[in-house]
């Protein structure tokens, strides 16, 4: 079992770097840097219960909100990374896969469209931003890398 969870644990810190590096790589094609302060003015609120709001830049502000971001930020990577190796179990971690690691990817993305941006106030799936199809497309491509995060910090760990 402790085999597992350091496995988990270090899975979802390397998945979560991995797609910080991308984020970085595509701010030198235009892309902006994912600003992580909004995210951390949510999870201040949501101790209070407030998970949607209209807007997060309407919400109270809080003095640390980036760093929570950022904390929060790697916090679900590591969950993620948790959950997924506990899923997977020993057998997969003996001889890792990308496949399931893909399919579990794509499935996180649920969390960011039905939960984090409505409570951003940006609709389901970002419906309210002004280009929701490029926002969809590009959390595709980021859970993408943090699939192939898992999978390539999982061969490493090996």
């Amino acid at each position: 079992m402790f085999d597992i969870l350091w496995r988990g644990l270090v899975m979802g810190a390397g998945a979560t770097i991995l797609m910080d590096l991308w984020a970085i790589l595509l701010t030198q094609f235009g892309q902006s840097a994912p600003n992580w302060a909004p995210v951390g003015r949510w999870f201040w609120h949501l101790r209070r219960g407030k998970v949607f709001h209209d807007s997060i830049a309407d919400a109270e502000p809080y003095a640390h909100e980036l760093a929570l971001g950022w904390i929060s930020h790697y916090a679900v990577g590591i969950l993620y990374g948790v959950i997924f190796a506990n899923i997977m179990g020993s057998a997969w971690l003996a001889a890792p896969t990308f496949l399931p690691a893909w399919i579990f990817g794509i499935v996180t993305v649920g969390a960011g469209w039905f939960l984090l941006q409505p409570g951003l106030g940006i609709g389901w799936a970002a419906s309210k931003h002004p280009t929701p199809n490029k926002v969809r497309c590009f959390n595709l491509l980021a859970h993408t890398v943090f699939a192939l995060g898992l999978y390539g910090t999982a061969l490493i760990i090996g």
